[in-house]
């Protein structure tokens, strides 16, 4: 499946529900999600696959090869998925990115559903008149009031969207939460703490990449080494703070998101180097995975 819609409707805070761990990372501002995140969930009756994507813009925020591939792989992933669930926010109401989102996915003439997420946020009284609206719009679209945060009705949207699909064998052992790298989930926890912890425009114009990951089984210890791109020796200074404070403490949160998540003591050290223009070079963009 498919977890597709506009940034910020919550598609990550879904995916971590349904598997019931945190795999996908979530902050509150656009573009966190810049590559797919696969996550497998298994139960003794079935196997389902959720791929969440970058979110679904109508115009780029900036023309950058970066911006171009992350709205190459939202498509992409919409056209290769058995069903699609189309996340919308239901607190804030829909708007014209929403239905320029339920445009595409609807010329993908895949089968999907909508989740009206975010129904905590939501007065009772308004909820009615929304779930009108969105049925009115697409009469012959199953529509979920959800709460991917408080995980209200997610069990509902997991059995209509399994019951969408395709019969076949399991695809991954059952014990298997993701086909990411470990390399990978490393650069994603590390660039979450960074969202967290800096403010304007200092996340967008950074990356992370994990140079060196060394297991130590015998330790119960895994050694990494990461390196943060900035586009600039101003952005440096920000990102290391006074003294060091703030990429300290990016690497202890993000140790701690790690250990937590592989159940191994981590040995995380972080560098900070200038490369202008990264966004723009495909080689940079090949080795962090967009």
């Amino acid at each position: 499946m498919a977890i597709a819609g506009r940034p910020n409707v919550g598609k990550s805070t879904l995916l971590n529900r349904v598997l019931g761990a945190k795999l996908a990372i979530v902050t509150p501002k656009p573009q966190t999600t810049r590559s797919r995140v696969l996550g497998i969930r298994t139960t003794p009756e079935w196997q389902t696959v959720w791929i969440d994507a970058p979110g679904l813009r109508g115009r780029l925020p900036e023309k950058t090869l970066m911006n171009e591939r992350m709205e190459q792989t939202a498509r992409q992933t919409i056209a290769d998925a058995d069903v699609v669930v189309l996340v919308v926010d239901a607190a804030n109401g829909t708007g014209e990115s929403d239905r320029e989102a339920g445009r595409r996915v609807t010329a993908s003439g895949r089968p999907w559903v909508i989740a009206a997420n975010k129904i905590d946020l939501l007065p009772r009284e308004r909820m009615i008149p929304l779930l009108a609206e969105l049925g009115t719009r697409h009469p012959d679209v199953d529509v979920v009031p959800i709460s991917a945060a408080t995980g209200e009705n997610v069990d509902e949207l997991e059995s209509i969207v399994a019951r969408r699909l395709p019969a076949g064998p399991a695809l991954y052992p059952e014990d298997d939460l993701t086909d990411q790298s470990g390399r990978t989930i490393v650069q994603e926890f590390v660039r979450e703490k960074v969202f967290e912890l800096t403010a304007e425009e200092i996340p967008y114009r950074t990356a992370v990449l994990v140079e060196s990951f060394v297991e130590k089984p015998e330790r119960n210890l895994n050694v990494v080494h990461a390196t943060i791109f900035v586009e600039r020796d101003s952005q440096k200074k920000i990102l290391i703070g006074e003294g060091g404070s703030r990429i300290r403490e990016i690497g202890q949160r993000a140790r701690l998101d790690l250990e937590a998540f592989f159940g191994v003591r981590f040995h995380l050290q972080l560098f900070v180097k200038v490369r202008r223009d990264w966004a723009r070079d495909p080689r940079v963009l090949d080795e962090i995975g967009i």
